[in-house]
């Protein structure tokens, strides 16, 4: 038997009547009770799908399960002030009000309403007429619900259900979960949202971490994006804006008021008190996916009585159409997609990085292929400046935004802004194998504009791939979870700042101290890329091997070729094919001396040509110079008209100079003396006639040599294992060939009993 309503409301009795004659099944019993765990739902939601699995491909499950949850969590948050609503309305009809809305919210608690008859009991009692009357029913919530429900495109789905027969019992099953707030608390509701959205996306394998993060991560990026900021938040009458750019379903945002207004909950135990149950929190948020942001903000709408931080959330690409532009955030957090292109966004961008500071991504375009940095430009966008009380930035992305892209590029660029500006507090290297879509590294980056004193100009380094404990069940790809005490511990860690700090951890079966947090100046991940050239070296013959060579040259078959037409082309094709000829004539009548001196030949050559009688195209005595020469260490150096040697683009090669972190005075030439000095080094001893190109130069400090930045976060930590003895290794092939033997013997029934 169902456990009965607690409190006796009408409204709470409606969501957890039974269906009349036909008795539910345990399991629906069991969802009306007061003992049910979000998985136990989403699983029974999910279980829809053995109802429509004929009629509906597995891609359109989300167009019929998501809509109803969210539209039964509706019926069930009115359900206890419906009745007020609709006395209330029908007092207020004949008064000639021409808004009624404000009196309506307040009569529902909400900061929306639902003004039709119908509930989901009343739907089903009405079965010839339930599509119609659902449509009545949707139609009755207030204007900005009703905005929140039309992303859904749910008509069209009511339609194919009733045309299928199914209508009633989709919306039977639904009736028959109880998702009043009395049972399933909004952290919860947020939670089978989150699950849902993620079985759906496996169902279609697109990547469902552009949708979800997992909640242990939230937990931590919360965290570290507050670190430091306790005191702040508990001064009286405090009011902090919260932004996620690429909200999903707005769990990021709702863990982040969670953390601060209530504090931090496991299984219903309080973990860590409120850090100011009084602070005023506003939300802000931006989502693409149209299905996402609906259930964002109709979760945020029954989350707050105002519809404040519902209003806040904003839909549409955030790279392309900012629209809280102008804004800025006391703290910002994000989780977005990884690896994805922004091709769909390119023209918005790059007219906005041609806008230079007055746009959101002046510092560089990252490649096409990768959009994680343009939401982190974009973030820093929105910061609040140090004169405002700063803000604080907690992102998550994969490896790529570390090192990707070489000196110069975008993605470069953007490393360098953030590193230059001393923006980059903190970057933490978390576990793999904790997104349900992937196991690959990620990192979260702590940014800010208002690091404390003693961090200033530094970057801190945490190796959190060792603080996890392995999931019970895993989740997709998602077998281990960070729990609160391990949370706690890198936190404490971002807290203490200090370079070399120690843990024990497991690895590979026993326990080890290692290094878990580097600190490192700015300046340590950046570089300035030169390149050396050497001089070309060229010796040349008019040998047979190298006049067919020669014969292979673009230069002297283009000789014979005409884009002329007609009689016109084929008397050009004619002349050039007797200079081809006369040309091969010549060369073979040159002497089969090896030229070491490119001025030599080149007279010789000359020489030839004048006897010959022949006017030698441009193209073609390149084609020459090019086929008749091959490399020589011992021959003078080709020089050009000038007197300065030429530089052999086979030997030119790039060297990647440490930045100092003290000045870096350049010479009369534009090359740094840190650069000077490590060529004359590490350079000129081994080739003595390199040297620095110094044609080019970093466009934004016009000193010799680009410079970038990377930060190859392994490297910090890597310990080197040296190899097991050598005896130890075969006495290990041994015993497997022995157990090899025996197995072999077992199968051939010839082992000994």
């Amino acid at each position: 038997m169902a456990v009965p309503a607690a409190d006796g409301a009408s409204g709470r009795r409606r969501c957890r009547a039974l269906d009349g004659p036909n008795q539910a099944t345990r399991r629906h019993e069991r969802l009306k009770g007061e003992h049910v765990n979000h998985s136990e739902i989403v699983s029974f939601l999910w279980g829809v799908a053995d109802l429509i699995r004929d009629t509906f491909k597995r891609g359109k499950y989300q167009d019929i399960i998501l809509p109803l949850t969210v539209l039964r969590r509706l019926d069930c948050v009115l359900a206890d002030t419906k009745q007020k609503v609709l006395e209330r309305q029908g007092q207020l009809k004949g008064k000639g009000l021409e808004d009624l809305d404000a009196q309506l919210r307040l009569a529902s608690g909400f900061a929306f309403y639902n003004t039709s008859r119908y509930d989901f009991e009343k739907l089903l009692a009405d079965a010839p007429h339930l599509a119609a009357n659902l449509r009545n029913y949707i139609a009755g919530f207030s204007s900005n619900m009703r905005e929140v429900l039309e992303k859904f495109d749910f008509d069209n789905t009511i339609s194919k259900l009733d045309e299928a027969g199914l209508l009633f019992q989709v919306l039977e099953r639904f009736k028959n979960v109880d998702l009043h707030p009395d049972r399933i608390d909004n952290p919860t509701m947020g939670t089978i949202f989150e699950e849902l959205i993620r079985k759906f996306n496996e169902a279609l394998n697109e990547n469902p971490g552009e949708h979800f993060t997992p909640r242990d991560v939230v937990h931590l990026m919360v965290d570290l994006m507050l670190a430091g900021d306790s005191d702040r938040i508990r001064r009286k009458g405090i009011v902090c804006t919260v932004c996620d750019p690429c909200c999903g379903s707005g769990g990021m945002l709702m863990i982040a008021k969670e953390h601060i207004t209530a504090g931090l909950r496991r299984n219903g135990d309080l973990l860590r008190p409120a850090i100011n149950p009084d602070a005023e929190i506003h939300l802000f948020g931006q989502e693409v996916n149209p299905e996402t942001w609906a259930v964002s903000k109709s979760d945020l709408f029954m989350k707050d009585p105002t519809g404040r931080d519902a209003d806040n959330i904003a839909y549409g690409s955030v790279l392309s159409n900012d629209r809280h532009a102008g804004r800025s955030f006391d703290y910002l957090i994000a989780n977005p997609p990884y690896g994805k292109d922004w091709k769909r966004d390119e023209d918005a961008v790059r007219a906005e990085h041609e806008r230079g500071a007055s746009g959101r991504f002046a510092p560089g375009l990252p490649r096409i292929s990768d959009g994680q940095l343009l939401f982190l430009l974009h973030m820093l966008a929105h910061a609040k400046e140090p004169k405002e009380g700063g803000s604080r930035i907690a992102i998550i992305m994969n490896s790529s935004p570390l090192f990707t892209g070489d000196a110069g590029s975008g993605e470069s660029e953007i490393r360098r802004f953030i590193l230059e500006h001393d923006l980059l507090e903190a970057l933490i290297a978390l576990p793999e194998q904790l997104f349900c879509n992937t196991g690959i590294a990620t990192y979260i980056w702590v940014v800010t504009n208002r690091k404390a004193p003693a961090r200033k100009g530094t970057v801190q380094l945490v190796d959190a791939t060792s603080f996890w404990l392995p999931m019970r069940k895993s989740l997709g790809d998602k077998r281990r979870e960070i729990p609160p005490e391990k949370a706690q511990d890198i936190v404490t860690l971002l807290a203490g700042f200090k370079d070399g700090e120690t843990r024990r951890v497991a690895k590979g079966g026993t326990e080890e101290e290692v290094v878990v947090s580097r600190i490192f100046p700015a300046t340590h991940f950046g570089f300035r890329k030169i390149t050396v050239e050497r001089p070309l070296r060229l010796n040349f013959q008019a040998s047979a091997e190298r006049i067919a060579r020669f014969e292979e040259e673009k230069g002297f078959q283009a000789l014979a070729q005409s884009k002329k037409k007609g009689a016109a082309g084929a008397e050009e094709q004619a002349e050039g094919r007797e200079l081809q000829a006369a040309i091969r004539a010549l060369l073979h009548g040159l002497p089969g001396t090896l030229f070491t001196d490119r001025n030599e030949f080149e007279e010789a050559l000359d020489a030839a040509v004048r006897r010959a009688g022949l006017r030698l195209p441009a193209p073609a005595r390149k084609a020459i110079l090019s086929a008749l020469s091959e490399h020589d260490e011992t021959a003078a150096i080709c020089r050009d008209k000038d007197g300065n040697p030429e530089p052999d683009p086979e030997l030119r090669d790039t060297e990647s100079v440490p930045l100092p972190a003290g000045d870096d005075p350049a010479d009369a030439e534009g090359v740094p003396a840190s650069v000077r000095a490590f060529f004359d080094r590490d350079v000129t001893p081994h080739v003595p006639d390199a040297w620095i190109d110094t044609t080019k130069r970093d466009p934004r400090d016009g000193r010799v040599g680009l410079i970038g930045y990377e930060i190859n976060f392994n490297r910090y930590f890597y310990r080197y294992t040296p190899p097991r003895p050598l005896e130890e290794i075969e006495a290990d092939i041994r015993a497997i060939e022995k157990d090899i033997v025996r197995m072999l013997a077992e199968v051939t029934g010839t082992a000994k009993v």
